[in-house]
């Protein structure tokens, strides 16, 4: 173990060119971070490789101190500063993880930070980015995505010559991240056949992926990023990064417009394919002629987010945040080899409890149990009384009535949330209603009524 202050993390040349992304850059990083972070558990997970066929373990990069993988990519590059630079300070822009492991490598060097969050950033994080850096960080909370904090933080660097730590597009912080790959090999006795890595704006796919293909070419990459915001599988499929119009923040720590150019740079060398749909076959033997793995891309709806988050906590205990439980989601949208050996990194654990409530109803809507229709009840008395005996079936529960019009309270349109028994009572449940004189629009999730009424 490394101290902060040996001449290994004190770098007191003038910076020059920033050397590529490498395995053996990985490995010096690996180096570096020993100084803050024992390797993280690789753990068999029971019940995933039942329902699987294969040997899944998860790499517990939300047990670090920082509880995600974000403080490799930090401390590797803000340890290599020179004295001036430190002297300048850092700044950083991040929807949370990344600005977590800033705040912890400027407390751990005494550098100053200034590190820009979006508004939206849930408040357990923003919380444990000020106990982290404490008196050594400024938090700065502005727009409501992460471009626009990354924005502001471009501003503030133009302004006061401190350096910029890029949460992902820079080849020190994808160096860091890459060392959960050098770590994996350390600890399996043999190769894993496929690696699950979620996908943010691309550093950790990076990182991952240049190290498996130097030092462990036959195994098999799958890149899995939420479809609300798959800036990745954009990139790819335009043949370079491009903006994405919006995209749903809900997985704020992998919510990003527009990945960056150095993770592009790495990922797109890989070749493979590109999916965004379910039922993803995906074999871990090597590609026949290439020598190499397979590498694929793929998106996951957000509410199999939450459903995987839901049974993480259930079954193992595990708190995993929207993007951390990315690569499990993605177990189910996938074929596997029986007995092939997988790794899900499960990214980072920052999960604000008072997100639950949401985490529950998108999980509900995503597996058929959870739905919402505009019933419109005639103006008689008895009209509800006969929705619950007629139309409502014996297991199903009413979680939302409320009576659209302000002015009439106790009659006429109403938005009513049903949760159904089994995914199979929707069908009947909307037969009984059509021929009710009680008429029902259900509400697809997808429409804009949808989104505004719920």
């Amino acid at each position: 173990m490394c101290r902060v202050s040996d001449p290994l993390v004190v770098a007191e040349k003038a910076p020059g060119p920033l050397p590529p992304l490498s395995a053996d850059e990985i490995d010096a990083a690996a180096k570096r971070i020993s100084c803050i972070i024992d390797p993280t558990p690789l753990q068999r997970i029971a019940r995933l490789s039942e329902l699987t066929g294969a040997e899944v373990y998860l790499k517990r990069e939300d047990l670090t101190a920082v509880r995600s993988y974000k403080l490799r990519g930090a401390y590797n590059l803000i340890v290599q500063l020179t004295a001036g630079e430190r002297a300048a300070g850092v700044v950083a822009a991040s929807a949370g993880n990344h600005a977590q492991g800033v705040a912890f490598a400027c407390k751990a060097m005494g550098i100053k930070g200034r590190i820009y969050v979006p508004t939206t950033t849930p408040k357990q994080k923003r919380d444990r980015i000020r106990v982290h850096g404490g008196e050594f960080v400024e938090l700065i909370a502005t727009g409501d995505t992460y471009d626009a904090a990354a924005a502001a933080a471009v501003d503030d660097v133009a302004r006061t010559g401190a350096t910029m730590v890029p949460p992902f597009d820079d080849p020190r912080t994808a160096a860091g991240q890459g060392t959960i790959a050098a770590e994996i090999l350390d600890q399996l006795d043999r190769a894993p056949d496929l690696v699950v890595v979620p996908v943010g704006g691309g550093g950790c796919l990076a990182g991952v992926s240049t190290y498996l293909r130097e030092r462990s070419p036959r195994t098999a990459i799958l890149g899995v990023e939420p479809a609300g915001a798959a800036s990745m599988t954009a990139a790819l499929v335009a043949g370079g990064p491009v903006t994405l119009p919006e995209i749903d923040p809900f997985v704020d720590g992998a919510a990003v417009r527009r990945i960056g150019a150095v993770p592009y740079t790495a990922v797109s060398r890989l070749g493979g394919a590109v999916r965004s749909h379910a039922s993803l076959p995906l074999l871990t033997t090597t590609e026949s002629g290439s020598g190499a793995g397979a590498f694929r891309m793929m998106t996951v709806d957000e509410g199999a987010i939450c459903t995987a988050m839901l049974e993480l906590y259930q079954n193992e205990g595990i708190v995993a945040e929207p993007a951390g439980a990315l690569s499990v989601a993605a177990l189910r949208e996938v074929e596997l080899t029986p007995g092939a050996i997988v790794v899900c990194l499960l990214s980072g654990g920052n999960n604000d409890v008072s997100r639950y409530g949401e985490v529950i109803e998108r999980s509900l809507v995503h597996q058929g149990l959870k739905h919402y229709f505009l019933v419109d009840f005639p103006q008689e008395p008895g009209a509800l009384r006969r929705f619950l005996d007629e139309i409502l079936g014996p297991d199903d529960d009413i979680t939302l009535f409320e009576y659209v019009k302000r002015n009439n309270r106790e009659t006429g349109a109403a938005l009513v949330g049903i949760e159904l028994g089994s995914p199979d009572g929707l069908e009947s449940l909307q037969k009984r209603m059509d021929e009710s004189p009680i008429r029902g629009e259900r509400l697809d999730p997808g429409s804009p009524a949808y989104r505004y009424l719920t």
